[in-house]
């Protein structure tokens, strides 16, 4: 059990048997009376989001999850299908999980898989990914005084915007966390 003084930015609590992570929180005192703990909450397997309150002697559920290192194996075209480290065990995680990750998994690939319950609820990736730009314009000479960026699609059709500089055929990191470009790898 947690107690209201544990609440802080990115805690995983549970809520009426449900996991909820903190995004926001504030911790108010006011003149007379108790400290009170205003926290915005996203549930972890709808992402409905809340406003809750809760004052200085509350208790709040510890929530039971487990992280896997897990590797993407690949997808049978309704789930993405994924082997534990430890266990050799293929787990089966659908569309509404993964999301728009789905655009950076890599067969092969570590990712650590968050279980609530023994199911699965997050798919954390790797921070960076490597990807051959497939269609791009050719950038126009004389662009370059800002930081000017065009159109480019990689491989799996994920459109991403790039620096005038980048062509197709050339490897660029990408950035899982946001989906953003970071650099470019190498040159074709």
């Amino acid at each position: 059990m947690y107690t209201s003084s544990d609440l802080r930015k990115g805690l995983k609590i549970e809520i009426d048997d449900q996991p909820w992570a903190v995004t926001e929180f504030d911790f108010c005192k006011p003149g007379k009376g108790q400290a009170l703990y205003r926290c915005k909450l996203k549930n972890m397997i709808t992402g409905v989001t809340m406003d809750k309150t809760f004052r200085a002697n509350d208790k709040i559920g510890k929530p039971q999850l487990e992280e896997r290192e897990c590797m993407y194996c690949y997808s049978d075209g309704e789930n993405f299908v994924f082997s534990d480290n430890q266990t050799y065990e293929e787990m089966y995680i659908g569309d509404s999980i993964i999301g728009d990750n789905q655009y950076f998994l890599i067969e092969n690939s570590e990712c650590k898989i968050l279980l609530y319950n023994n199911l699965p609820i997050e798919v954390t990736l790797p921070v960076f990914i490597e990807k051959e730009v497939t269609d791009t314009e050719p950038g126009v000479r004389g662009d370059t005084a800002t930081n000017v960026t065009k159109s480019a699609r990689i491989d799996n059709g994920y459109e991403i915007q790039v620096p005038l500089f980048v062509n197709q055929g050339d490897i660029i990191k990408i950035d899982t966390r946001t989906g953003a470009y970071s650099e470019r790898v190498s040159k074709a």
